[in-house]
């Protein structure tokens, strides 16, 4: 967790040569994120740094219709960058066009005064098809969403084609966009959080963790080790729904019936002890700033059974798939991405982990009870394709269990007194901090500023808004047939990108 000094802009040009000199040293981008502060705008890098967060800010005059861009020198800027010009009418100088990506504003829509953050008047949406980048004979586009059959969130993949090849790609997952950094402003911290667990419906808890950590360090509030225990118990509990989730969706496009029906009853097993555990299936309610709401409504026999059970289902019907060539043929060699740009793009979560770039907040920079609990991180795979990414995801299943099954053994035994057991008192603040966890999907972050207690600026970056500028480079050996199992394999959230 670090607090932001939100007093240390420098200036552009150092802004600049700050960020791209501790890139070329080693340190990861983690983001690029613009305030607005009265008539300026402020302009904040951060980076990981040796596992530390540094944010590197620099402020826009007003009237400033540009910004310098870092995605030249630092590719995975350029993600951040269309962000900003989308939502703040701000430009990355010699970008040239610029695709939307999470707000399509139409020409004709009321422009907003440089760095507001909302248009003054009503907004209009520009849906014409974009211009093809591949010409050719037999070439054609494909408009594949932003409605598909099946359970999916709103995106539209823009195909070009010569026929199964495809040889280029562009992703607008701006029809699920939500204006949720706006809705946070001049919020209650307690309705704040009911806000950060509604930013990433699979990521609820690992959300609502992230905003009240950051909470909590602009209060100077540490928690009780019973409640850190329950974060994690919910926290673990998400990670094996979203895994399952994703070999779910894989099964599913490799017509596998049987191994479908089976992975899903288990999902459904894991949502409904969520919902007995805390009353909500998606673990919504129980993170609060200061700790937990309750204890868990079930006893610690009763979760060891219901672990037990579910682990045992688990991992006998996974030793299954894994050993049927039509289902791990269809993800060998699928989705191939290179160790070189993985690490390049700072890719996040297991992602980066079936491509050798291991990282994992909860064992590198641990939080909350991952300090005192036994580590469980699994080895990163190397091979980089649809395959390697499900074989980190069953790894980190298994951690999972036992990483539970360790809370609920520690919960069993008294830590705090009865009256401060779960939650302890946040006072009203002020202040920055900036907040980190490992939602499943990877690094989450939350930049939290607050005056007096209330909330002046939120920004919740999902793990699957930084690695969907990847999607469109796992295609180049690959043809349409391929599609879903490589979409399955990213386990990107489209509302954790859209905003």
């Amino acid at each position: 967790m670090t607090i932001i000094n939100t007093s240390s802009a420098v200036r552009v040009e150092v802004f600049v040569d700050t960020v791209v000199s501790q890139v070329r040293r080693g340190s990861r981008f983690a983001g690029l994120f613009a305030r607005v502060l009265a008539n300026d705008t402020r302009l904040s890098a951060v980076l990981d740094t040796d596992g530390t967060l540094d944010v590197v800010q620099t402020v826009l005059p007003a009237g400033e219709r540009q910004f310098p861009s870092l995605g030249a020198l630092v590719p995975s800027a350029r993600w951040y960058e269309r962000e900003i010009h989308d939502i703040f009418d701000l430009e990355p100088r010699d970008q040239g066009v610029i695709d939307p990506l999470v707000f399509a504003r139409a020409p004709s829509s009321e422009r907003s005064r440089s760095g507001s953050g909302f248009p003054t008047g009503a907004a209009h949406l520009e849906l014409t098809p974009l211009p093809a980048h591949l010409r050719g004979e037999g070439v054609f586009t494909i408009s594949y969403g932003p409605v598909r059959s099946g359970v999916f969130e709103s995106v539209e993949y823009v195909v070009e084609t010569p026929g199964e090849d495809i040889p280029h790609l562009r992703t607008r997952p701006f029809y699920k966009h939500r204006g949720v950094e706006s809705l946070f402003s001049d919020k209650s911290v307690d309705d704040g959080v009911l806000l950060a667990e509604r930013c990433e419906g699979v990521a609820s808890v690992a959300h609502a963790w992230a905003f009240c950590a950051a909470v909590e360090e602009i209060g100077a509030v540490e928690i009780t080790r019973s409640a850190a225990l329950v974060r994690v118990l919910h926290a673990e509990l998400e990670r094996i729904a979203n895994h399952l989730d994703s070999t779910i969706r894989h099964t599913e496009a490799a017509g596998q019936a049987v191994a479908y029906a089976r992975f899903s009853l288990h999902k459904e097993r894991v949502q409904r002890l969520r919902a007995q555990l805390c009353g909500s299936r998606f673990g919504r309610g129980v993170v609060v700033p200061g700790g937990v709401a309750a204890a868990p409504l079930l006893n610690v026999v009763q979760i060891l059974s219901a672990i037990d059970s579910l682990e045992l289902g688990v991992s006998s019907d996974m030793r299954l798939i894994m050993d049927t060539p039509s289902f791990v043929d269809r993800l060998r060699g699928t989705g191939v991405l290179s160790g070189a740009l993985i690490d390049e793009f700072g890719a996040l979560g297991p992602l980066a982990r079936g491509s050798g770039l291991m990282q994992d907040v909860r064992w590198r920079q641990p939080y909350g009870a991952y300090a005192f609990l036994a580590q469980h991180e699994m080895e990163s795979r190397v091979e980089g394709d649809a395959l390697a990414r499900q074989r980190v995801r069953i790894d980190e299943i298994a951690g999972s269990f036992g990483l539970i099954r360790e809370c609920a053994q520690l919960l069993d035994q008294p830590h705090d007194s009865p009256e401060s057991q779960w939650a302890v008192d946040v006072p009203p603040s002020s202040g920055s901090a900036i907040a980190r966890v490992e939602a499943p999907q990877g690094e989450l972050l939350s930049l939290v500023e607050m005056r007096e207690g209330n909330l002046m600026r939120v920004k919740q970056r999902s793990a699957s808004f930084h690695n969907l500028a990847l999607f469109s480079s796992a295609f180049p050996n690959d043809i349409l047939t391929d599609f879903a199992f490589i979409e399955a394999s990213f386990g990107i959230s489209i509302a954790g990108v859209s905003g």
